[in-house]
């Protein structure tokens, strides 16, 4: 009885260790994805009354867990039962992202031109849709993500039994999403920390000094993560297009992967967005309304 109780014992820690080597492995494989998870989502989390940031944050990170939540089970039947569906799914996300980014680099520059008391009103009177648009755009761009983060991870432990399989995947996923949505918790904190240095301080000496420095840094780090996380969302989309299609994977051979990643991720948006905006033109005159 005992040595059974032993040996059972002696097979979990053996697939712990399994395990421990396994995420270890997929957590190097998708660090690339993380940092690029962690610029867009940061991006995402931003902007918003301080009053309001956390519980944004919040509604965020339970989106995201609810995520994985869906994609790790589907991404594990469809790898046993359908694999081709894993990467039609990637390239129509890459898509997405693609559109996401490019919408945001003709957005900023040639639909900035309202004059500030305009934005002003329009975001007091519309502040609740606003953010819930706000929360549902970051949570569709963390889905997207968190289907390359899975199948990344799930692609290092193929030849592993479906229970290592599944723990492994599971792992990542939660320290992805802990790991991501806790480092932008920090960031957008960063101007309140700064404030109540300075105020316990009474604005003087090192650790004031050091609020100051949090307090100014903040709209920097935003404006950085902004231009981070757009291009992010170009490269991310790319590196799915090149990865998954086999004819843009060999083309220009000569080409350094990044730039290769800009361009299609950059051309594959454009198309979606003049797709959309003709269709949205043609809707409307079918109608007999002028498009807004």
């Amino acid at each position: 009885m005992a040595s059974g109780f032993f040996a059972v014992l002696d097979d979990i820690g053996a697939l712990m260790d399994d395990v421990a080597v396994s995420a270890k492995v997929a957590a190097g494989k998708t660090t690339a994805i993380l940092g690029d998870d962690l610029a867009v989502n940061a991006e995402k989390a931003t902007g918003f009354l301080s009053s309001r940031e956390l519980p944004v944050l919040w509604s965020i990170t339970k989106g995201s867990l609810v995520n994985k939540l869906i994609i790790v089970p589907v991404a594990l039947l469809l790898n046993v039962f359908f694999p081709v569906a894993i990467k039609a799914i990637l390239i129509s996300g890459g898509l997405y992202l693609a559109y996401e980014g490019v919408e945001k680099i003709i957005e900023y520059f040639f639909h900035r031109s309202k004059a500030g008391h305009q934005v002003a009103a329009t975001n007091e009177s519309n502040a609740k849709d606003a953010e819930k648009a706000k929360v549902k755009s970051a949570i569709m761009t963390d889905f997207i993500l968190s289907i390359e983060i899975v199948i990344i991870a799930l692609g290092t432990v193929l030849e592993k039994g479906l229970v290592i399989q599944i723990i492994t995947v599971s792992v990542i996923a939660v320290l992805a999403t802990i790991g991501v949505y806790g480092i932008v918790a920090i960031i957008v904190r960063m101007d309140d920390a700064g404030y109540k240095l300075i105020k316990r301080f009474h604005n003087k000496g090192f650790f004031s000094a050091l609020g100051v420095l949090l307090v100014k840094s903040l709209p920097v780090i935003i404006k950085i993560l902004a231009i981070t996380g757009t291009i992010a969302l170009i490269l991310v989309s790319g590196g799915i297009f090149t990865h998954h299609i086999a004819y843009l994977h060999h083309i220009f051979p000569g080409l350094p992967a990044v730039i290769k990643n800009v361009a299609f991720g950059l051309t594959a948006g454009l198309m979606v967005v003049a797709a959309l905006t003709g269709g949205k033109k043609i809707f409307y005159t079918l109608k007999g309304n002028s498009a807004p």
